[in-house]
């Protein structure tokens, strides 16, 4: 894949061009900011945009900003927000906008190198793979919704799951169940929660997360669908 990277950090940011690059990807641009991040998507044509959260001049959300400008510019254009903390304020707002595949994950989850370079695979393939910490913040701010209180303990269990980015295998093996009782749960869920249901997994997970963003409640930890 063509990828381009901003970071500020220079040794994060060269350690990905490098961890990249010897993985067999193209780093399309390594960006110390976001100021022409635009230009540089549109001159490069990446596959895919690495971009930390915390970018110059204030180091507080600039990088979110950026990946919500990328998004409505460029609805096809997978992103992945690496971050050091759940930026709330914009962190549901990226999630539940509309556009291809996107990752957000917390940089402390990102040691193991093999798990991050097939989570690129991951999101440049069209998924979406949401932190379990993040999930679990973005869910904890919605604890009173009707909705919410229809679920089981182990739909909540399934929902969490879903909204990590789990296929119906993983989450039958994390459970221990068959996948059949595994599409009956979600099937179940999503008609509590008033959702439907259609053929794209990524689909029902931003449901979801629109949902629980305009009410929705805490599921119980250990989420796997």
């Amino acid at each position: 894949m063509r990828i381009l990277i901003c970071e500020d950090s220079t040794l994060l940011r060269e350690g990905l061009v490098r961890l990249l690059a010897d993985a067999g990807h193209e780093v399309a641009a390594a960006l110390p900011d976001a100021d022409g991040i635009s230009a540089a998507v549109t001159e490069t044509s990446p596959d895919l945009c690495i971009l930390d959260v915390r970018l110059p001049p204030t180091f507080t959300d600039e990088g979110i900003r950026a990946a919500l400008a990328l998004r409505a510019e460029n609805p096809r254009l997978p992103i992945l927000v690496l971050s050091q903390y759940v930026e709330e304020r914009y962190a549901s707002e990226l999630i539940t906008s509309q556009g291809a595949a996107l990752g957000y994950l917390l940089k402390d989850r990102v040691a193991d190198v093999g798990e991050f370079l097939a989570t690129i695979e991951r999101i440049g393939s069209g998924a979406t793979v949401l932190d379990p910490e993040v999930v679990a913040q973005l869910l904890t701010r919605r604890s009173r919704d009707e909705r919410m209180s229809r679920l089981t303990e182990r739909e909540r269990t399934v929902l969490a799951l879903i909204a990590e980015g789990r296929s119906n295998q993983a989450i039958a093996g994390a459970m221990f169940l068959s996948e059949a009782s595994v599409e009956k749960y979600i099937t179940s869920l999503f008609q509590k929660l008033d959702l439907e249901q259609d053929e794209h997994g990524n689909r029902r997970v931003l449901a979801a997360l629109v949902h629980l963003e305009y009410g929705g409640s805490q599921p119980q930890n250990g989420a796997v669908r």
